[in-house]
């Protein structure tokens, strides 16, 4: 059974100058057999090389890998990880009209608050675009007869958007967009519904899919009009 030496650091807080200091854990995480976990795991600060230098271990952990909360993000965007702020979770969805799946988006947020979830701030949204739009196609047209809403929402116009995310303060949770091949048109729309709304696209976060390399290799939806 190999076992593993922790080490003492700290997990590290942004001091607000562009420094980082350690931040201590006052709860304890306990494993179910009885094992206590410290907060950050890595090469001991007091190790150091025959010669007398530091480790190549820890030479690799500051220059490449760097602790959590530090550029280049390898070991997480902060500093204290899932022990203060839990990962975001988004549950896939989007079917029918902007306004359908307005209402699912609501739906899932108070699921998340009603449950002991995370607040508003760390809950995100994951929107499921159909078929037409994935192929960059009006609902209107012929070839998206049968398809309209059926494996997501129907998005063609700025107004869509703006049902889409009706009363949800998309400068708090964080929205991701599964679309490839008309990304660059969602994306536009929405940072124009945001503008509209007088959200900053500074205070907007979430992802854009934009892979077009997984439509050739998986959903077979990379034709483009």
């Amino acid at each position: 059974m190999s076992t593993h030496t922790p080490s003492s650091k700290a997990p590290l807080v942004n001091a607000g100058n562009g420094t980082v200091a350690p931040k201590p854990v006052e709860a304890q995480t306990v494993t179910i057999s009885g094992l206590v976990l410290d907060p950050v795991y890595g090469p001991d600060g007091n190790t150091s090389s025959p010669t007398g230098g530091p480790s190549a271990s820890l030479r690799y952990l500051d220059r490449d890998i760097a602790s959590p909360g530090q550029f280049p993000y390898t070991r997480g965007l902060f500093p204290e990880g899932y022990r203060t702020r839990l990962w975001t979770m988004r549950q896939f969805a989007g079917f029918g009209s902007a306004a359908d799946t307005n209402n699912r988006f609501k739906y899932l947020l108070e699921q998340s608050k009603a449950q002991g979830g995370a607040s508003r701030t760390n809950t995100g949204l994951s929107t499921a675009f159909d078929l037409p739009t994935l192929m960059g196609r009006d609902s209107d047209e012929e070839l998206s007869c049968g398809e309209v809403g059926r494996c997501g929402v129907a998005i063609d116009t700025i107004e869509d958007m703006h049902r889409l995310y009706k009363d949800i303060p998309v400068d708090k949770v964080t929205v991701s967009q599964t679309i490839n091949g008309p990304a660059c048109v969602i994306w536009a729309m929405y940072l124009a519904m945001a503008q509209q709304r007088d959200i900053g696209w500074d205070s907007l976060g979430g992802t854009l899919q934009n892979d077009i390399l997984k439509e050739f290799h998986s959903q077979n939806e990379f034709i483009y009009p």
